[in-house]
C-alpha cells in the first residue's frame, strides 16, 4: 500500500467529518479528486480494508456525543468516490440529519436476477480498546482494527467482489446492488430506509424500484450461512411514586419498591419464556433481560420514579406487538403496583427460514467449493437481514470472520477468510441460479 497516499486520505476524511453533519449532503454533490489507493482493476479485499479500518465510523449508540470520531461522514464520503471512480450509478440516501446510505447498481441484463450485496458502514464504539483502534496492523495473518471483523470485513470482500464485476461485466452475471448502510449498530434506521426505498409510489423515481431476489448481509459467521435469527424489542419501563424526606418515608412512596415488585415478576417471566413459547431449532427460545435501571434523586430523599430498559429477543414467528401486549396483561395480573410501559425505541424483525432453498443451497454450494464444508445456522442476535425479508426480499447473512471477533477489545478478522469470502460473493453473482427452474 502507498502509505503517503493513505495519510493524505485519511487527513481529507477527518476534516469532512469535522464540518457536521448539516453539510454533508452538499459537499457529496461537489466535484472530487477522485483517487485511491485501492486498485480498481484488480481490487484488492485486504487494501480496501485497510483504508476503511484509518475511517472513524464510530456510532455513538443514542448518546450526546461529537466529535470526528462518531457517525459515518468519513465512510460516506469513501464510497462516494469509490463508486465515482469505479463509474457505476449510485445514490445517496440521507437516512437523518448528516447519516447517509451510499448503494450502488450494477445493471447487467434486465432478464437476469437481481443480487443485493449489503453491509454496514458504522462500528461499534472504541473504549477499552487494547490496540490503537483505527490504525490497521497485519501480524499471524491477521488483521487487526475496529471494524476489521464487524463489519468492514465484511463490506471490503463486497466492494472488492462488485468492482471486479463492473470491471469485467461477465457474461450470464446477476445485475448487482452494493449497499452500505448506516446505524446497524443502535437502531438498524439505514436498513430500514434502504428497504421502504422499494415500496416507492413511482418505481420510475427510485434508484431501486423493486426488492432484488437476494440479499446477502455481511456479518461475522465464519463462513457460514444463517438462515435464521432472533429478533429484538428494547423499550423503558417506568414506576411513580411520591417524594418525601427520608427520615419519614411512611409519609412518600417509593418508586424504587415499586419497581422492585416489577423486577421480581418479569425475573418469574423470563424463566416462564422456553416453556411458553418453546424453543426454535436453531434460534433456540426468547429471552428477555433488564440491562438498566436509572431511580432516585438523592439517598435522603424517598424516590419519586424509576426505570428500566428490557431488552426482549423474539424467536422466528412472533410478532413484537403480541410480545408487549403479553408481557404487559402478564405484570398487570402480578403485581400491585402502577406502570407505564413505553413505545419500543428499538424494534427489529427476527429472520425466519423460509427462504428459496434454490438461493441458499447454491449459496452453500459455492462456499463450500472455495471454504470447504460448511452449514446452515440459526443466530441468537439480530442483523439486516430481518428489514430485507420484511420488505419482501429473500435474505440470508454470510461473511468472513467470528462473532466472537466482534465488538472486542483487540478486534481482527483472518485475512484468509476475507479474501475467500470476497471470491464467494464474486463467483456467487457470477454463476446465479435460473430463475425459471422450479423451486
Amino acid at each position: 500500500m502507498d502509505g503517503d497516499s493513505l495519510g493524505l486520505r485519511t487527513a481529507r476524511m477527518k476534516t469532512i467529518s469535522d464540518r457536521g453533519p448539516t453539510d454533508m449532503k452538499a459537499e457529496l454533490q461537489k466535484p472530487q479528486n477522485l483517487t485511491s489507493v485501492a486498485s480498481l482493476t484488480e481490487p484488492d479485499p485486504l487494501e480496501i480494508l485497510q483504508e476503511l479500518i484509518t475511517i472513524p465510523s464510530v456510532n455513538p449508540c443514542g448518546a450526546d456525543l461529537t466529535g470526528a470520531i462518531y457517525l459515518e461522514h468519513g465512510m460516506t464520503r469513501w464510497l462516494t468516490n469509490f463508486f465515482s471512480n469505479l463509474g457505476t450509478p449510485f445514490e445517496v440516501q440521507e437516512v437523518a440529519d448528516g447519516r447517509c446510505n451510499v448503494v450502488a447498481r450494477l445493471d447487467v441484463d434486465p432478464d437476469a436476477p437481481t443480487i443485493m450485496l449489503e453491509a454496514h458502514q458504522d462500528t461499534v464504539p472504541v473504549d477499552g480498546m487494547t490496540i490503537a483502534p483505527f490504525e490497521p496492523v497485519l501480524e499471524g495473518g491477521r488483521l487487526y482494527g475496529r471494524g476489521a471483523c464487524d463489519v468492514k470485513g465484511g463490506m471490503a470482500a463486497m466492494l472488492a467482489a462488485f468492482a471486479r464485476l463492473a470491471t469485467e461485466r461477465p457474461t450470464g452475471c446477476a445485475n448487482v446492488i452494493m449497499a452500505c448502510t448506516c446505524d446497524e449498530e443502535f437502531g438498524a434506521t439505514g436498513a430500514r430506509h434502504l428497504a421502504r426505498s422499494w415500496n416507492n409510489v413511482d418505481p420510475a423515481e427510485s434508484f431501486l424500484p423493486s426488492p432484488p431476489d437476494f440479499c446477502i448481509v455481511a456479518e461475522p459467521t465464519d463462513l457460514n450461512i444463517i438462515v435464521a435469527h432472533r429478533g429484538v424489542v428494547r423499550w423503558k419501563l417506568q414506576t411513580l411514586g411520591l417524594a418525601c424526606h427520608s427520615s419519614r418515608p411512611h409519609e412518600g412512596v417509593s418508586a424504587i419498591y415499586a419497581m422492585a415488585e416489577v423486577i421480581q415478576a418479569l425475573q418469574q417471566y423470563a424463566g416462564e419464556l422456553p416453556e411458553r413459547v418453546g424453543e426454535h431449532p436453531l434460534c433456540g427460545a426468547p429471552t428477555l433481560s433488564i440491562g438498566r435501571i436509572v431511580g432516585g434523586a438523592s439517598v435522603n430523599i424517598v424516590p419519586h420514579e424509576c426505570e428500566i430498559e428490557i431488552d426482549r429477543r423474539t424467536s422466528p414467528g412472533e410478532r413484537s406487538d403480541q410480545v408487549l401486549a403479553e408481557l404487559e396483561t402478564y405484570l398487570r395480573g402480578r403485581t400491585s403496583v402502577d406502570f407505564v410501559m413505553h413505545p419500543p425505541w428499538i424494534d427489529a424483525d427476527s429472520l425466519a427460514d423460509d427462504q428459496d432453498p434454490r438461493w441458499v443451497d447454491r449459496l452453500l454450494q459455492q462456499i463450500e467449493a472455495i471454504s470447504g464444508p460448511r452449514e446452515k445456522l440459526g443466530a441468537w442476535y439480530c442483523t439486516d437481514a430481518s428489514s430485507f425479508a420484511a420488505a419482501g426480499a429473500e435474505a440470508v447473512v454470510y461473511g468472513p470472520g467470528s462473532i466472537a471477533q466482534a465488538h472486542t477489545a483487540d478486534e481482527w478478522i483472518e485475512i484468509e477468510q476475507l479474501r475467500q469470502a470476497c471470491e464467494t460473493y464474486y463467483q456467487f453473482c457470477l454463476r446465479p441460479i435460473d430463475m425459471q427452474s422450479p423451486a
